[in-house]
């Protein structure tokens, strides 16, 4: 399946949703600054696998959703949409697939997806851009360095296996195993269904909405509502039924008109 072009009309929608200016020049500093406004605008959230509502990975249900109906999504949906918005301002974008590590370590196949991103000069990166992974950088990471790479959330860097893929560590702990080859969105369809439906995804256990701020971060999981700041301070605090639906319109911006129930 190709990618689908946003218009003019829906790309300064977009724009407008998370906040920021149309990009004079496709360039990294556009880049970087568009990746830290979707975090803090766009929560990461699996509100739909408890709402029993479908996930299309298709590109307008996708703008549908995060652009049309202000909501968020998990990391098929809002890099998956987060790619159609680069490629309207000019970027060329790759789908990547990843294996998430666990305990055991890596995951199922199509587990993840990431996006590799060139500038349209070519001056710097391939970038790795990810908004749809909860413990990943704030900002987008040079691919084709294998050098420490600082950012607000931690210390990253890339290693190359022996299979000629990617790992991506975060203070020295495996984030996820990154494929080279370029995919389609379509390929990601079984594991989003994996995702969505099995009793052994963590998105079936666990009920999740979570954003990036200025200071730290607020995160709703079930009804613990949790926020934190940059220096550590953590306000945690279980609401009640009635507090639940404001909480998700005053933190994430979304208006639900039932409460998501834990499905797992």
């Amino acid at each position: 399946m190709r990618a689908e072009p946003l218009d003019p009309a829906r790309t300064d929608a977009y724009l407008r949703r998370i906040g920021a200016d149309r990009p004079a020049v496709p360039d990294a500093e556009a880049l970087h600054d568009l990746h830290l406004r979707h975090l803090r605008t766009v929560p990461f959230e699996n509100l739909s696998v408890h709402l029993a509502e479908d996930v299309a990975l298709e590109y307008k249900p996708l703008m549908d959703k995060v652009v049309a109906a202000s909501r968020g999504g998990f990391c098929y949906e809002l890099n998956g949409a987060f790619a159609a918005l680069l490629r309207a301002l000019g970027y060329r974008v790759e789908l990547l697939a990843a294996r998430v590590f666990g305990p055991e370590g890596p995951g199922i196949p199509y587990d993840h997806l990431a996006l590799r991103v060139h500038t349209a000069d070519g001056a710097g990166g391939p970038w790795l851009a990810d908004i749809g992974f909860g413990r990943n950088s704030q900002y987008p990471l040079r691919l084709d360095s294998r050098d420490q790479q600082p950012d607000p959330a931690g210390l990253f860097r890339i290693e190359e296996t022996a299979d000629g893929d990617l790992d991506v560590l975060r203070d020295g702990v495996p984030q996820y195993r990154l494929e080279q080859r370029p995919r389609a969105l379509a390929d990601f369809v079984a594991g989003c269904w994996y995702h969505r439906t099995s009793p052994d995804s963590p998105f079936t256990r666990s009920l999740v909405c979570s954003r990036l701020t200025e200071t730290g971060r607020v995160t709703l999981s079930g009804r613990t509502l949790v926020i934190t700041d940059a220096d550590g301070g953590r306000d945690e605090r279980e609401l009640s039924e009635a507090e639940v639906l404001p909480a998700y319109r005053t933190h994430f911006g979304i208006t639900l008109d039932r409460i998501p129930e834990l499905r797992g």
